[in-house]
């Protein structure tokens, strides 16, 4: 690479960074945001022009992830999903690496539970380049051998070096005793076993049967206008916009989710370590129930409001028994699970689990009051355009939106949403939600210096 090739990397790379620097200290304000959404053979396209700064964010949404594998090819939709960035019919990885390292952009691609995103954000004089890498890895990526097997091989070690982290096994080991055999209970990167059983059709077939316009959501936002975009899409996915589903691909696999216990669980997987990586918790919800507000208002008093919560004001605080402890409702396409996350001396590890049932008990029982309602909504409502103050946030959160069926409004509404929850709603959606008969306890600690009995007569609570 030439001198003057370097020095024009490192302006656009410093350009980009002092924009995004600008972006991070400019949040929205107000919730208004004016979205332009249409179809195109079935792909939602959702856009948002803000010409302040000279950057575009674009977040493509697509309906594949675990939901989609089979059990024993488990992180298939993982191992897809990363292989777009090395080598298509046009480039190699190296070429789009040096490509998208020159310009300065950032290109990524991430797999949940319930879908795949490929994002990219790069300043708007680099944005005829950078959307066609975008929709080369897109729509014509070449899967090439050795670059899978090289990533599977990443990915196992990876996996391995996670077997090290106490919070991670407990983690892994909880969500299987929640999910069963639901998909859910399954790590999104896969298994080493799995990851064998994988082939280059397999990923092929996964690519051709879920990468479709008509199972995609895009989102545009920034210094582009709604011509400007069209000329993008016509120029760089015309062709891959036409592609169809056939009715083979149009099945999606039926799953569903059924509790896999009946009563109080407790696994304590042995690790000589001082502390008690502790996991609590049940089956959870899904993002479309309908007391979906009330749950978050509810939890935010409880344990998800940071050091407001009663979970930590007692543990921490009151008792000195943690650092940090916190609650959270994992919510997804189908339901996914409620927990209490904890780290403890192991001796203390009986102490804090009786505590957070009582803590649980008591929001079931008890009316919060007035003032940690009004904090809790003070909090959400205050907060939410944190979750608007960037491009990258916006293009991001609209997918999401869409994805979920959460309606065109939600932006405008949610604070209506969160308003809306009253003292006898949190009561009610606790005593409905939270379960502290069929619950499901993980401890990743040194199991001579945990209590065991203690665990056991934990059994008995009610």
């Amino acid at each position: 690479m030439t001198r003057k090739h370097m020095n024009k990397k490192a302006f656009t790379s410093t350009l980009f960074i002092i924009a995004l620097f600008i972006a991070l200290l400019s949040p929205l304000m107000g919730h208004t945001v004016e979205i332009k959404k249409t179809n195109i053979n079935g792909m939602t396209v959702l856009h948002v022009e803000r010409n302040a700064l000279p950057i575009i964010s674009i977040t493509l949404l697509i309906k594949a992830s675990l939901l989609n594998e089979e059990p024993e090819k488990s992180g298939l939709a993982n191992l897809t999903a990363s292989m777009l960035q090395e080598g298509t019919t046009k480039r190699k990885s190296t070429e789009i690496n040096e490509e998208i390292e020159f310009l300065g952009a950032s290109l990524g691609v991430s797999v949940n539970r319930d879908y795949t995103t490929l994002t990219m954000s790069i300043l708007k004089k680099d944005l005829h380049k950078g959307f066609e890498i975008f929709s080369d890895i897109l729509t014509n990526p070449s899967f090439p051998e050795i670059e899978i097997k090289r990533k599977k091989e990443l990915i196992k070690g990876s996996l391995r070096q996670r077997e090290e982290d106490p919070s991670y096994i407990a983690s892994k080991a909880f969500i299987k005793d929640v999910f069963g055999s639901h998909p859910y209970s399954r790590v999104t990167a896969g298994t080493p076993e799995s990851l064998d059983n994988i082939q280059r059709d397999d990923i092929v077939r996964f690519y051709n049967k879920h990468y479709l316009p008509q199972n995609s959501i895009l989102s545009v936002v920034g210094n582009i206008s709604s011509e400007e975009l069209k000329k993008l899409l016509d120029k760089h996915m015309s062709d891959w916009l036409k592609r169809t589903k056939s009715h083979e691909e149009s099945l999606a696999p039926q799953v569903s989710l059924t509790s896999t216990f009946t009563s109080p669980k407790v696994t304590i997987l042995d690790r000589d370590i001082t502390q008690a990586n502790i996991i609590l918790g049940h089956k959870g919800i899904s993002r479309d129930n309908p007391d979906f507000y009330d749950i978050v208002v509810m939890n935010y008093i409880l344990g998800g409001g940071g050091f407001a919560s009663r979970l930590m004001k007692v543990l921490r605080d009151e008792m000195g028994l943690t650092y940090s402890i916190y609650s959270s409702f994992s919510v997804n396409k189908e339901p996914g699970e409620f927990s209490v996350e904890i780290q403890t001396k192991n001796e203390s590890a009986p102490t804090a689990i009786k505590e957070i049932l009582n803590q649980i008990k008591k929001i079931k029982q008890e009316f919060v009051s007035e003032q940690e309602l009004s904090d809790a909504k003070s909090y959400l409502t205050g907060s939410f355009p944190r979750r608007l103050e960037t491009s990258r946030k916006i293009a991001d959160f609209l997918t999401a939106i869409e994805f979920y069926n959460l309606g065109d409004d939600y932006i405008k509404k949610y604070p209506e949403y969160i308003n809306k929850v009253t003292i006898e709603s949190i009561k009610k959606v606790a005593q409905k939600y939270l379960d502290t008969e069929n619950f499901i306890i993980v401890i990743a600690g040194k199991k001579e210096k945990i209590d065991l009995s203690e665990l056991d007569q934990l059994k008995n609570l009610k």
